[in-house]
Formats: structure tokens, sequence, C-alpha cells
């Protein structure tokens, strides 16, 4: 395996472990407990990594349809069947097991547009059409939950995946250009009243300091407030006090910043540069189209939400509730996020290092 890559998101995992114990400190003492469901996740995590690069990324791709349908299968599930949680329907529960469905569909979308994609390419209307249509099922499926977070990261994932096919830039345009044309129909007849808040505030969190804009506010604080070395591990009063919402998950970054201060988020940053940078490296180096399609999108899918959970930590993107990949507390995050590096390990083991162009 590329020995780099796989230290460098182990190095972010623990990381991640450490940083759910402080932010749970806070809540009536459940760090220890989260900590330590936190290590079960990233053990399982790393199996099923190992697990995908043995199997292979090959015979995934041959079964990528029936997994695309199973995955379908199983957000129609949640939407009908899922308890409504803080205005969401985006967990299912078989016995005491719950799971979101629409993390292992980011999967499953990678690996079903690679092979449509190789075997389609989108050179003309008809089969660009044809892509649009085949993203936009999970896309309006998870919108129905509602889970606007999701929608985005499958709409980002495609357009990096189209991109990586060679898709006709004018066709890539328009699809740009009527997208950004849909945004008003989208916050005034789609999106639901704290989502649309959620817009209002990312353009002024005053507006409603003590709701929606709470979060936002908070978490700026918090970042702030660790300065150039941070507060120190345990230290971050943000998160002690219980004022940061939910510092384990949604705003973890805001307790690195906070405890870490801004040193500790350059090599958080940097930690996360080289994931990247290995991960495109797999890709370009690898001679199969269906290859550098499918890092495409897990590539674009990683840069997404790390840009995205660190940008609405620090008010400059909107609260989308995405977790940041590796450290956000959380099994199915964490176990969709290390499947997608099995898919790389597999890039990796059969296309790449055997043919020594790494």
């Amino acid at each position: 395996m590329d020995k780099i890559l796989l230290s460098s998101v182990l190095f972010l995992s623990l990381w991640g472990v450490i940083c759910v114990y402080s932010a749970g400190a806070g809540f009536l003492g459940r760090g220890f407990n989260l900590a330590f469901k936190q290590i079960g996740w990233v053990a399982v995590s790393f199996a099923a990594m190992i697990c995908v690069m043995l199997i292979g990324h090959r015979k995934l791709l041959e079964g990528a349809y029936p997994l695309f349908i199973l995955t379908i299968l199983l957000l129609i599930l949640t939407d009908l069947l899922a308890p409504r949680v803080k205005g969401a329907q985006s967990w299912l529960g078989f016995g005491g097991l719950r799971f979101q469905p629409s993390e292992f569909a980011k999967i499953s979308l990678i690996l079903t547009m690679s092979k449509f994609l190789t075997r389609n390419p989108p050179l003309d209307l008809k089969t660009f059409l044809a892509s649009l249509g085949l993203i936009m099922i999970p896309v309006l499926l998870v919108l129905i939950q509602p889970d606007a977070g999701s929608a985005l990261v499958y709409l980002v994932i495609s357009f990096g995946m189209l991109i990586a096919s060679g898709t006709p830039l004018k066709y890539l345009l328009s699809i740009a250009a009527l997208g950004a044309s849909a945004i008003p129909f989208l916050v005034f007849f789609v999106l639901k009243d704290y989502q649309r808040m959620r817009i209002l505030v990312f353009l002024d969190p005053m507006r409603d300091p003590l709701g929606a804009g709470y979060n936002v506010i908070q978490s700026r604080i918090a970042v702030g407030s660790g300065g150039f070395a941070g507060k120190g591990f345990m230290m971050g009063t943000q998160s002690k006090l219980r004022f940061l919402p939910e510092p384990h998950t949604d705003f973890i970054f805001s307790v690195i910043s906070e405890e870490f201060g801004f040193i500790g988020n350059m090599i958080l940053i940097a930690l996360f540069l080289i994931v990247l940078f290995r991960i495109i490296a797999t890709g370009m180096n690898s001679k199969d189209s269906r290859c550098k399609i499918l890092i495409a999108g897990v590539a674009t899918w990683l840069w997404f939400q790390i840009f995205e959970s660190i940008g609405m930590s620090i008010g400059m993107t909107p609260v989308t509730g995405l977790p940041l990949p590796f450290l956000s507390y959380g099994g199915s995050s964490l176990l969709s996020s290390f499947v997608a590096l099995g898919l790389v390990a597999s890039v990796y083991v059969e296309e790449v290092r055997e043919h020594h162009v790494y």
C-alpha cells in the first residue's frame, strides 16, 4: 500500500479520537465513552479498507449497478421509515445498529459513474443527459429526507467525475449556469425553513444570534480564541462549557482550533493536502480510464467535505452538517471514507505499483 497515504490517514484518525475525547468531556463526562466508540469505528473502518483492497476495484466495478440499486432501495426505505431527528430522516436502524445510507451511497455512486462514464463517454448531449439522470436519482432521494449537504456532495462528486471523463466544457458550463439560475427556486420552494435560515445567518450570523446564528457565532469564537499555539489539550472552554454545539461531530475543527491553535490547523491542513495529493497521484499514474474517473470521484468527495466542514466552522460557508473526514465522530462517515481509501489502495496496488510508475 501507499505507506505515506496510510500513515497520514491513521494519524488523522487518531487525532480525531483525541479531539472527540476532549470535545465529549464537556458533555456530562462522556468523553471516554465517545472516544472508545470512535476507536472501535476506526478499527472496523480500517478492516473494511483492507477487505475492499483485497476484493479489488475491478470486482467491485463489475457489481457497481446492483450495488447502486441496493443503496437506492436503502435511501427509499430511509425516506419512508426512518425516524425524524432534528427535522431530518437520515438514519436507518436494524436491531441495535444504526447507519446512514446516504454515506454509503457516495461509494456506490462513484463506482456506478466510473463504470457508466467509461462505457458511455459523455461526449454528446444524449449521453451527457443520461449521466445527469443517473446522478439525480440519489440527489432527489436525499433531498426528500431532507439532507441538502449530502445532495450537494453527490453533485460535486459527479461534477469532478464528469470533468475527468472528458465531458465537453460547454455542457459543464451550461449545467453550472442552470444550477445557479435554479438557486432562487430551491431556496424558496425546496429548502425547509431551517435550511433557509442557515443561508441567511451565513450572510449575517447576528440576524438570529440566539437561534440559527448561534452555532456559527460560537464556532468563530472557538476558532479565534485558540490564537497561534492554542489553549492546550482539554483546555478549550467553548466545548467544555457547552457553548459550542455538536463539538464532537459538526464542529470538531473548532475544537482543534481552540486547543491546538493556528499551528495545529496548519499541521491538519498539511496532512489533508498530503492525503489528497497521494490520492490524485494514484489516479494520474493509473493506465485504466475507469480508475482515473473513480479516483477523481474520491478526491473530489474528500476535498469538498474538508473544504465545507472547515469553511462552516469559520463562517466562510453555510452550515450543512457535513463531517470532517477521519476526525468527526460517527461510524457511517468514517466507514465510508475508509472504504473509499480501500478503492484507492486497490488501484495503487493493481494499476500503479505493478507498472512501477509511482
